[in-house]
């Protein structure tokens, strides 16, 4: 829950005019004198709702009372983004009273209508979309895949964020049966297992137990698995909270690469798999190493890199021709949670937000999963929740 405090007051004050604006159009242009009171006892009611939201702790809460701000603040932000685009679209209708001219009056019907469909949209990716998926097929080629991996399938999923769900695993449980039943030779997680404390994972241990693929099932740390954002009473406490999340992997039957490299065997082929802690940017903390995770980088070996957030790619690998990785697998965007056709907000911050890139060379390549889960809003406008299923093709000459 990063949104900063002074942002949220900002907003809510924004929502005191905007709620005053509206009531004065009520009062106006209605002879009911009631719905005019009514109006104005519901604004106050939902100034009541967020300042009990803003006001409940969120580092040092506990999970329960994280999901309640969570769900708190978006159901707040549904009626009152709406609000917003109505008073905006409104205001349009006002220019002409710049020249003393009459207000346009065609504006407030579309504005209602525009409200509307945006409430019920936000809602139905609360509600709807948030615990629906999507399987992704991509299928890669390369011009150094060892022949016995010729038509290998890797299925990747990322970013789950399991103390969203609280104690309900059945969302949890359906992805893990579909990922089963897709025939993958090996599956990877690319980071954020939790929101903030390993213990979110507990309810969701056995379900996710049952994950397997012939080569096993491998997966990376994302930001939000150290405890960084969360309050601890001790350095101590911290570390067996990390401590505990390694643990229940390993008895999940993961195998968790921290900085380290495993090798996957077709024949008499191998490529390695290797996989780094998260690199972070600022605000987020770098654990990663590749030098440690694999220190001879320019070989010939066939490599694939399990990065949790995709600038790693971007900032250390792309046009490097120092650095021999052939693909890499990342996550940590959700893309932005929004997402209309290929266009996602999240392109503003990161160039490689969602789906198969190359760099200039075509020579590394990365592909970013959007997630499963959600965070800081439980809701996915588009950006459908993702399971990505990657077949490895030869390149034929």
């Amino acid at each position: 829950m990063r949104l900063p405090l002074l942002a949220i007051i900002v907003l809510i004050l924004i929502g005191v005019f905007v709620d005053c604006y509206i009531w004065r159009q009520i009062v106006d242009s209605s002879r009911r004198r009631w719905r005019g009171v009514a109006y104005a006892w519901s604004s106050l009611l939902m100034l009541i709702f967020i300042i009990v939201a803003v006001s409940l702790p969120r580092r040092s809460g506990s999970d329960g009372t994280l999901l309640c701000v969570m769900w708190m603040l978006y159901a707040y932000f549904s009626v009152y983004i709406p609000k917003y685009l109505y008073c905006i679209i409104s205001f349009i209708g006002l220019i002409p009273r710049l020249w003393h001219g009459r207000r346009w009056t065609v504006f407030n019907p579309i504005a209602t209508i525009v409200a509307v469909v945006v409430f019920v949209v936000m809602w139905w990716a609360a509600v709807v979309n948030r615990i629906s998926y999507q399987i992704k097929e991509v299928t890669i080629e390369f011009a150094d895949l060892p022949k016995e991996f010729d038509g290998y399938k890797i299925v990747q999923f990322s970013d789950f964020h399991v103390g969203t769900y609280g104690n309900d695993t059945a969302f949890v449980s359906e992805v893990v049966d579909v990922m089963n039943g897709l025939g993958a030779d090996a599956i990877v997680f690319t980071g954020d297992i939790v929101n903030r404390r390993t213990d979110e994972l507990l309810p969701f241990v056995e379900p996710l137990s049952r994950l397997h693929a012939p080569d096993g099932v491998y997966s990376i740390l994302g930001n939000h698995d150290y405890g960084d954002y969360s309050t601890w009473k001790s350095p101590e406490e911290k570390a067996d909270n990390l401590k505990l999340l390694r643990t229940l992997q390993k008895n999940m039957g993961w195998r968790l690469l921290d900085n380290s490299t495993a090798y996957l065997y077709s024949g008499g082929d191998s490529i390695a798999l290797i996989g780094v802690e998260n690199w972070g940017e600022p605000p987020f903390k770098t654990y990663g190493d590749l030098e440690k995770a694999y220190p001879e980088q320019s070989d010939s070996v066939f490599k694939i890199l399990l990065t949790h957030n995709p600038m790693h790619w971007v900032n250390m690998i792309a046009d490097n021709d120092s650095v021999n990785i052939d693909l890499a697998l990342s996550g940590h965007t959700h893309a932005m949670q929004m997402q209309i056709g290929r266009w996602s907000p999240s392109k503003w911050r990161y160039p490689t937000w969602g789906g198969l890139y190359s760099d200039k060379g075509d020579n590394h390549k990365i592909y970013v999963n959007i997630g499963l889960g959600t965070v800081a809003i439980p809701a996915r406008i588009g950006a459908t929740p993702e399971i990505t299923l990657i077949t490895l093709k030869a390149l034929n000459d």
